[in-house]
């Protein structure tokens, strides 16, 4: 698995609530690539219940949903919004979790609809959550100039370019 840089760090303004590490609210999310999938490591914690020791399923919504933009800036180079997002909850996940897997892949491309799967599993590797999401991806051009998106690459990838 190699790690995927987040190239938005360091930008002025950025709080994504899902991946930003300057959020104070958020959930740091970090993402690695392994293959055609994306993956994430998340530790929840009471913060983020529903129910007395449950994590609250709009935060999981949003894990899944994090993890296709993901797939996008990764897979594809390029920036998108989420179009839709159909949810299913298995399985639920306890706030005391050690660390739960989300993972997510592309399953079809038509012209800038992209469509991901994601799947939430607990430290004991049983699938808690799953969703289907289509994403509305848009040019490099508008990607730069709306979405400060100038590309990106893993850890591997930059100690490469850095070695030449």
């Amino acid at each position: 698995m190699k790690k995927i840089i987040n190239p938005w760090n360091g930008l002025d303004g950025y709080m994504c609530f899902a991946c930003s590490p300057a959020n104070p609210s958020g959930l740091h999310m970090e993402f690695y690539e392994d293959g055609d999938d994306v993956v994430a490591y998340w530790k929840p914690n009471g913060y983020y219940q529903g129910w007395l020791n449950t994590l609250h399923g709009g935060v999981q919504s949003t894990l899944m949903d994090e993890i296709g933009g993901w797939i996008i800036v990764r897979k594809l180079q390029t920036t998108g919004v989420t179009s839709r997002l159909e949810a299913r909850f298995l399985k639920s996940i306890s706030t005391d979790e050690p660390l739960l897997m989300i993972r997510g892949r592309i399953t079809d491309k038509k012209r800038n609809a992209i469509f991901i799967e994601s799947e939430i599993y607990n430290s004991k590797n049983e699938l808690c959550a799953e969703s289907n999401m289509v994403y509305f991806t848009v040019s490099s051009e508008r990607a730069k100039q709306e979405y400060h998106f100038t590309g990106c690459i893993t850890e591997d990838e930059s100690n490469n370019k850095n070695q030449i």
